[in-house]
Protein backbone atom coordinates (compact mmCIF):
# COMPACT_ATOMS: atom_id res chain seq x y z
CA UNK A 1 0.00 0.00 0.00
CA UNK A 2 1.20 3.10 -1.18
CA UNK A 3 2.60 5.58 2.03
CA UNK A 4 2.70 2.53 4.41
CA UNK A 5 5.11 3.51 7.08
CA UNK A 6 7.59 0.34 7.07
CA UNK A 7 8.72 -1.15 10.54
CA UNK A 8 12.05 -0.07 9.63
CA UNK A 9 11.06 3.84 9.53
CA UNK A 10 9.69 3.64 12.53
CA UNK A 11 12.83 1.98 14.47
CA UNK A 12 14.96 5.10 12.36
CA UNK A 13 12.09 7.53 13.39
CA UNK A 14 12.45 5.89 17.41
CA UNK A 15 16.21 6.47 16.90
CA UNK A 16 16.23 9.90 15.66
CA UNK A 17 14.38 10.97 18.43
CA UNK A 18 15.90 9.73 21.10
CA UNK A 19 19.33 10.66 19.76
CA UNK A 20 17.70 14.37 19.54
CA UNK A 21 16.29 13.81 22.94
CA UNK A 22 20.14 13.13 24.16
CA UNK A 23 21.41 15.78 22.71
CA UNK A 24 19.18 18.62 23.86
CA UNK A 25 18.98 17.68 27.31
CA UNK A 26 22.72 16.23 27.25
CA UNK A 27 22.69 13.55 30.14
CA UNK A 28 19.89 11.42 30.42
CA UNK A 29 18.57 8.14 31.71
CA UNK A 30 16.91 5.29 30.06
CA UNK A 31 13.88 6.09 32.08
CA UNK A 32 13.57 9.66 31.29
CA UNK A 33 13.95 8.82 27.21
CA UNK A 34 10.97 6.33 27.73
CA UNK A 35 8.84 8.45 29.91
CA UNK A 36 9.54 11.42 27.52
CA UNK A 37 9.42 10.06 23.90
CA UNK A 38 6.34 7.52 25.30
CA UNK A 39 8.51 4.83 24.14
CA UNK A 40 8.61 1.10 25.74
CA UNK A 41 11.70 0.78 27.99
CA UNK A 42 12.54 -2.48 25.69
CA UNK A 43 12.45 -0.03 22.72
CA UNK A 44 13.99 2.55 23.99
CA UNK A 45 17.43 0.24 25.36
CA UNK A 46 17.65 -1.45 21.71
CA UNK A 47 17.73 1.64 20.06
CA UNK A 48 20.20 3.01 22.61
CA UNK A 49 22.72 0.07 22.45
CA UNK A 50 22.89 0.33 18.62
CA UNK A 51 23.50 4.39 18.69
CA UNK A 52 26.20 3.42 21.03
CA UNK A 53 27.78 0.74 19.12
CA UNK A 54 27.45 3.44 16.45
CA UNK A 55 29.99 5.71 18.69
CA UNK A 56 27.09 8.24 18.42
CA UNK A 57 26.16 8.18 21.84
CA UNK A 58 28.14 6.97 25.41
CA UNK A 59 27.90 6.09 28.54
CA UNK A 60 28.34 9.25 30.93
CA UNK A 61 28.22 8.59 34.43
CA UNK A 62 24.81 8.19 36.34
CA UNK A 63 21.84 9.81 36.14
CA UNK A 64 20.71 11.40 39.93
CA UNK A 65 17.90 10.55 41.18
CA UNK A 66 15.65 11.09 44.24
CA UNK A 67 14.86 7.34 44.24
CA UNK A 68 16.31 4.86 46.60
CA UNK A 69 18.31 1.95 45.28
CA UNK A 70 20.47 1.08 42.04
CA UNK A 71 21.12 4.91 40.48
CA UNK A 72 20.43 4.46 36.36
CA UNK A 73 23.23 4.91 34.19
CA UNK A 74 23.23 8.47 32.14
CA UNK A 75 23.44 8.50 28.20
CA UNK A 76 25.20 11.46 26.36
CA UNK A 77 25.95 12.36 22.81
CA UNK A 78 29.68 11.66 21.59
CA UNK A 79 30.32 15.38 21.42
CA UNK A 80 33.61 14.75 19.17
CA UNK A 81 31.69 12.06 17.04
CA UNK A 82 32.35 14.50 14.34
CA UNK A 83 33.76 18.16 14.39
CA UNK A 84 33.60 21.14 11.83
CA UNK A 85 36.36 24.10 11.74
CA UNK A 86 36.04 27.72 11.29
CA UNK A 87 38.54 29.79 9.90
CA UNK A 88 38.20 33.53 9.47
CA UNK A 89 40.83 35.17 7.49
CA UNK A 90 42.16 38.66 8.36
CA UNK A 91 44.46 41.20 6.63
CA UNK A 92 47.48 40.20 8.96
CA UNK A 93 46.69 37.00 10.72
CA UNK A 94 44.38 34.05 10.62
CA UNK A 95 42.39 32.20 12.88
CA UNK A 96 41.25 28.24 13.20
CA UNK A 97 39.13 26.70 15.44
CA UNK A 98 37.80 23.64 15.69
CA UNK A 99 34.32 22.69 17.44
CA UNK A 100 32.28 19.68 18.35
CA UNK A 101 29.07 18.63 17.85
CA UNK A 102 27.63 20.89 20.53
CA UNK A 103 29.38 23.87 18.67
CA UNK A 104 32.03 24.02 21.78
CA UNK A 105 35.53 24.94 20.89
CA UNK A 106 38.30 21.71 20.89
CA UNK A 107 41.05 23.66 20.27
CA UNK A 108 41.60 26.97 18.28
CA UNK A 109 45.10 28.55 16.60
CA UNK A 110 46.49 32.08 15.61
CA UNK A 111 48.49 32.08 12.29
CA UNK A 112 50.18 35.56 11.85
CA UNK A 113 50.18 35.35 8.34
CA UNK A 114 50.04 38.33 6.11
CA UNK A 115 46.99 38.32 3.35
CA UNK A 116 48.48 37.83 0.14
CA UNK A 117 45.98 36.91 -2.90
CA UNK A 118 48.38 34.37 -3.90
CA UNK A 119 47.97 30.26 -4.66
CA UNK A 120 50.76 30.26 -2.45
CA UNK A 121 49.28 31.76 0.58
CA UNK A 122 46.04 29.37 0.36
CA UNK A 123 48.32 26.86 0.39
CA UNK A 124 49.85 27.60 3.55
CA UNK A 125 46.63 28.01 5.22
CA UNK A 126 45.84 24.41 4.59
CA UNK A 127 48.96 22.95 5.52
CA UNK A 128 48.95 24.85 8.55
CA UNK A 129 44.62 23.61 9.08
CA UNK A 130 45.83 19.85 8.85
CA UNK A 131 48.70 19.85 11.02
CA UNK A 132 46.53 21.70 13.93
CA UNK A 133 44.08 19.00 12.85
CA UNK A 134 46.72 16.09 13.32
CA UNK A 135 48.11 17.55 16.46
CA UNK A 136 44.97 16.76 18.03
CA UNK A 137 44.34 13.69 16.76
CA UNK A 138 41.12 14.50 14.68
CA UNK A 139 41.37 11.92 11.44
CA UNK A 140 39.92 12.86 8.42
CA UNK A 141 36.57 11.24 8.57
CA UNK A 142 35.71 13.04 11.53
CA UNK A 143 35.86 16.65 9.46
CA UNK A 144 31.93 17.15 8.67
CA UNK A 145 33.56 20.75 6.74
CA UNK A 146 35.59 23.70 6.91
CA UNK A 147 34.24 26.94 7.25
CA UNK A 148 35.96 30.14 5.64
CA UNK A 149 34.93 33.93 6.68
CA UNK A 150 36.52 36.67 5.11
CA UNK A 151 36.07 40.69 4.62
CA UNK A 152 33.36 40.70 1.73
CA UNK A 153 30.50 39.44 0.56
CA UNK A 154 29.75 36.02 -0.63
CA UNK A 155 27.92 34.39 -3.69
CA UNK A 156 23.75 32.56 -2.51
CA UNK A 157 26.11 29.28 -3.14
CA UNK A 158 28.77 30.39 -0.56
CA UNK A 159 31.68 28.94 -3.63
CA UNK A 160 33.03 32.61 -4.49
CA UNK A 161 33.73 36.44 -2.80
CA UNK A 162 31.76 38.43 -4.72
CA UNK A 163 33.11 41.63 -3.08
CA UNK A 164 36.03 41.86 -1.35
CA UNK A 165 37.48 45.86 -1.52
CA UNK A 166 39.24 45.08 1.77
CA UNK A 167 41.05 42.24 0.89
CA UNK A 168 41.58 42.73 -2.69
CA UNK A 169 39.88 38.88 -2.84
CA UNK A 170 36.18 39.82 -5.36
CA UNK A 171 36.35 36.63 -7.47
CA UNK A 172 38.59 34.50 -5.18
CA UNK A 173 36.50 30.78 -5.37
CA UNK A 174 36.54 27.96 -2.54
CA UNK A 175 38.68 25.77 -5.35
CA UNK A 176 41.90 27.55 -3.40
CA UNK A 177 40.92 25.85 -0.12
CA UNK A 178 39.32 22.68 -1.57
CA UNK A 179 42.01 21.74 -3.87
CA UNK A 180 44.19 20.78 -0.94
CA UNK A 181 42.09 20.41 1.77
CA UNK A 182 40.22 16.47 1.47
CA UNK A 183 37.15 18.32 3.06
CA UNK A 184 33.96 20.03 1.57
CA UNK A 185 34.69 23.72 1.93
CA UNK A 186 32.60 26.94 2.01
CA UNK A 187 32.77 30.75 2.43
CA UNK A 188 30.64 32.86 5.12
CA UNK A 189 30.11 36.26 5.30
CA UNK A 190 32.07 37.38 8.43
CA UNK A 191 28.94 38.85 10.18
CA UNK A 192 26.27 36.26 9.28
CA UNK A 193 28.80 33.78 11.23
CA UNK A 194 28.78 36.19 14.25
CA UNK A 195 24.91 36.12 13.57
CA UNK A 196 25.08 32.22 13.56
CA UNK A 197 27.33 32.09 16.87
CA UNK A 198 24.22 34.32 18.42
CA UNK A 199 21.39 32.43 17.68
CA UNK A 200 23.20 28.97 18.65
CA UNK A 201 23.74 30.49 21.81
CA UNK A 202 19.99 31.87 22.27
CA UNK A 203 17.25 29.80 21.70
CA UNK A 204 15.17 32.52 22.21
CA UNK A 205 16.29 35.06 19.60
CA UNK A 206 13.81 35.42 16.78
CA UNK A 207 14.14 38.48 14.93
CA UNK A 208 17.24 41.18 15.19
CA UNK A 209 20.04 43.40 13.95
CA UNK A 210 23.16 42.09 14.78
CA UNK A 211 26.28 45.13 14.61
CA UNK A 212 29.88 43.89 14.64
CA UNK A 213 31.83 46.27 16.16
CA UNK A 214 35.22 45.44 15.09
CA UNK A 215 38.50 46.49 12.92
CA UNK A 216 35.59 47.11 10.51
CA UNK A 217 31.60 47.49 10.93
CA UNK A 218 29.71 44.82 9.96
CA UNK A 219 26.19 43.43 10.54
CA UNK A 220 23.62 41.03 9.72
CA UNK A 221 19.80 40.49 10.00
CA UNK A 222 18.00 37.93 11.71
CA UNK A 223 14.59 36.84 10.43
CA UNK A 224 12.37 34.41 11.91
CA UNK A 225 15.63 32.87 13.21
CA UNK A 226 17.00 32.63 9.46
CA UNK A 227 19.88 34.90 7.87
CA UNK A 228 18.36 37.20 5.33
CA UNK A 229 20.76 37.76 2.32
CA UNK A 230 18.54 39.75 0.01
CA UNK A 231 17.61 39.30 -3.67
CA UNK A 232 21.97 40.88 -4.48
CA UNK A 233 23.42 39.16 -1.43
CA UNK A 234 24.56 42.24 0.18
CA UNK A 235 21.45 42.97 2.61
CA UNK A 236 22.68 44.13 5.79
CA UNK A 237 25.46 45.98 4.42
CA UNK A 238 25.13 48.16 7.27
CA UNK A 239 28.59 49.38 6.97
CA UNK A 240 27.93 51.84 3.92
CA UNK A 241 24.84 54.21 4.90
CA UNK A 242 26.40 57.35 4.22
CA UNK A 243 25.81 59.51 7.70
CA UNK A 244 28.03 62.30 6.27
CA UNK A 245 28.07 63.05 3.00
CA UNK A 246 31.41 65.42 3.06
CA UNK A 247 33.19 62.91 5.32
CA UNK A 248 35.94 60.31 5.65
CA UNK A 249 36.63 58.05 2.23
CA UNK A 250 35.21 54.68 2.57
CA UNK A 251 37.10 52.16 1.54
CA UNK A 252 34.20 51.70 -1.24
CA UNK A 253 34.88 54.62 -2.15
CA UNK A 254 32.54 56.59 -0.94
CA UNK A 255 32.67 59.50 1.83
CA UNK A 256 31.07 59.11 5.04
CA UNK A 257 29.92 55.74 5.20
CA UNK A 258 28.81 54.14 9.06
CA UNK A 259 32.54 52.32 8.32
CA UNK A 260 34.51 55.42 9.55
CA UNK A 261 32.60 56.57 12.20
CA UNK A 262 31.52 53.05 14.00
CA UNK A 263 34.10 50.28 13.63
CA UNK A 264 36.83 49.80 15.53
CA UNK A 265 39.02 51.20 13.39
CA UNK A 266 37.24 54.43 13.57
CA UNK A 267 37.59 55.17 17.07
CA UNK A 268 41.32 53.51 18.21
CA UNK A 269 42.92 53.51 14.66
CA UNK A 270 46.25 51.18 15.72
CA UNK A 271 45.44 52.20 19.65
CA UNK A 272 45.40 49.18 22.16
CA UNK A 273 41.99 49.13 23.47
CA UNK A 274 42.73 47.92 26.41
CA UNK A 275 44.78 51.27 27.09
CA UNK A 276 41.99 53.08 25.88
CA UNK A 277 39.11 52.13 27.86
CA UNK A 278 41.33 51.81 30.50
CA UNK A 279 42.08 55.56 30.53
CA UNK A 280 38.54 56.58 29.31
CA UNK A 281 37.37 54.85 32.52
CA UNK A 282 39.51 56.71 34.39
CA UNK A 283 38.33 59.99 33.17
CA UNK A 284 40.39 60.97 30.71
CA UNK A 285 39.41 63.94 28.58
CA UNK A 286 40.46 63.22 24.76
CA UNK A 287 39.38 59.18 25.35
CA UNK A 288 36.12 60.80 27.27
CA UNK A 289 35.64 63.04 24.09
CA UNK A 290 36.43 60.51 21.87
CA UNK A 291 33.79 57.99 23.22
CA UNK A 292 31.28 59.97 23.47
CA UNK A 293 31.07 60.93 19.75
CA UNK A 294 31.21 57.35 18.61
CA UNK A 295 28.77 56.43 20.61
CA UNK A 296 26.87 59.58 18.78
CA UNK A 297 27.13 58.19 15.51
CA UNK A 298 26.52 54.46 16.40
CA UNK A 299 23.01 55.79 18.31
CA UNK A 300 22.41 57.75 14.71
CA UNK A 301 22.93 54.04 13.26
CA UNK A 302 21.16 52.19 15.37
CA UNK A 303 18.22 54.65 15.29
CA UNK A 304 17.54 54.62 11.56
CA UNK A 305 17.86 51.10 11.52
CA UNK A 306 15.42 50.86 14.45
CA UNK A 307 12.79 53.07 12.31
CA UNK A 308 12.91 50.18 9.47
CA UNK A 309 13.11 47.40 11.36
CA UNK A 310 11.57 47.40 15.27
CA UNK A 311 13.57 44.10 16.45
CA UNK A 312 16.40 43.71 18.98
CA UNK A 313 19.90 45.16 18.27
CA UNK A 314 22.95 43.04 19.21
CA UNK A 315 26.38 44.90 19.63
CA UNK A 316 29.11 42.36 19.29
CA UNK A 317 32.49 42.34 17.72
CA UNK A 318 35.56 43.68 19.22
CA UNK A 319 34.56 46.41 20.76
CA UNK A 320 31.22 44.57 22.62
CA UNK A 321 33.52 43.79 25.50
CA UNK A 322 34.09 46.66 26.59
CA UNK A 323 30.50 48.43 26.58
CA UNK A 324 29.26 49.41 30.36
CA UNK A 325 25.11 49.45 31.34
CA UNK A 326 25.68 53.50 31.32
CA UNK A 327 26.85 53.38 27.38
CA UNK A 328 23.85 51.25 26.84
CA UNK A 329 21.79 54.19 28.42
CA UNK A 330 23.72 57.00 26.83
CA UNK A 331 22.62 55.32 22.99
CA UNK A 332 19.33 54.94 24.43
CA UNK A 333 19.31 59.02 25.37
CA UNK A 334 20.53 60.14 22.00
CA UNK A 335 18.27 57.71 19.77
CA UNK A 336 15.65 59.13 21.73
CA UNK A 337 16.54 62.46 20.36
CA UNK A 338 15.56 62.12 16.73
CA UNK A 339 12.91 59.25 17.58
CA UNK A 340 9.35 60.02 16.76
CA UNK A 341 8.19 57.25 18.73
CA UNK A 342 7.95 56.13 22.50
CA UNK A 343 10.11 53.71 22.74
CA UNK A 344 11.18 51.02 25.98
CA UNK A 345 14.89 50.82 26.54
CA UNK A 346 14.23 47.17 25.73
CA UNK A 347 16.10 46.38 22.42
CA UNK A 348 19.93 47.01 22.80
CA UNK A 349 22.23 44.32 24.34
CA UNK A 350 25.67 42.74 23.91
CA UNK A 351 26.57 39.38 22.55
CA UNK A 352 26.78 36.62 24.77
CA UNK A 353 29.19 35.42 22.68
CA UNK A 354 31.81 37.91 21.80
CA UNK A 355 34.66 35.81 21.89
CA UNK A 356 35.62 33.29 18.77
CA UNK A 357 32.18 34.18 17.20
CA UNK A 358 33.30 34.63 14.08
CA UNK A 359 35.40 31.33 13.56
CA UNK A 360 33.00 29.23 15.15
CA UNK A 361 29.72 30.29 13.52
CA UNK A 362 31.78 29.64 10.01
CA UNK A 363 31.75 25.94 11.62
CA UNK A 364 28.28 25.44 12.65
CA UNK A 365 26.07 25.17 9.34
CA UNK A 366 27.78 21.90 9.07
CA UNK A 367 27.15 20.92 12.85
CA UNK A 368 23.49 21.85 12.20
CA UNK A 369 23.98 19.73 8.89
CA UNK A 370 24.65 16.78 10.41
CA UNK A 371 22.30 17.02 13.17
CA UNK A 372 19.40 17.40 10.48
CA UNK A 373 20.91 14.24 8.77
CA UNK A 374 21.14 12.39 11.64
CA UNK A 375 17.18 13.39 12.66
CA UNK A 376 18.43 15.75 15.45
CA UNK A 377 16.18 18.88 14.51
CA UNK A 378 17.27 20.53 17.33
CA UNK A 379 15.04 23.59 17.92
CA UNK A 380 15.87 26.61 18.15
CA UNK A 381 19.32 25.87 16.76
CA UNK A 382 19.94 27.23 13.85
CA UNK A 383 18.38 25.02 10.14
CA UNK A 384 20.88 23.48 8.27
CA UNK A 385 20.09 26.13 5.47
CA UNK A 386 19.65 29.20 7.59
CA UNK A 387 20.37 31.65 4.64
CA UNK A 388 17.40 33.57 2.68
Amino acid sequence: MAGRITPGQIKKTNQQSIYEYIYRNEKVSQQDISYALHLSRPTVATNLAELEEDGLIRKDGQRESDQIGRKAAAYSVTPDFRVAVGVEILTDRVKIIAVDLHGKKIDRRVLKIPYNNQDAYFEEICLSLLAFLSSLKIPEEKVLGVGITMQGLVSADRQTMTYGAILDCTGLGIDAFTRPLPFPCSFLHAPDAAALSELWSSPELTNAVYLSLSQHLGGSLISQRNIVTGKHGHTATFEHIQLRARGELCYCGNRGCAETLCSMSALLGEEDPDQFFKALREGADEPVRRWKTYLKNLATLIGLLHLVYDVDFILGGHLAVYFTPSDIRFLYEEIRRSCPFEDNDDYISISKMPSHNISIGAALPYIQEFLDDVGAAVKPREPSNPFQ
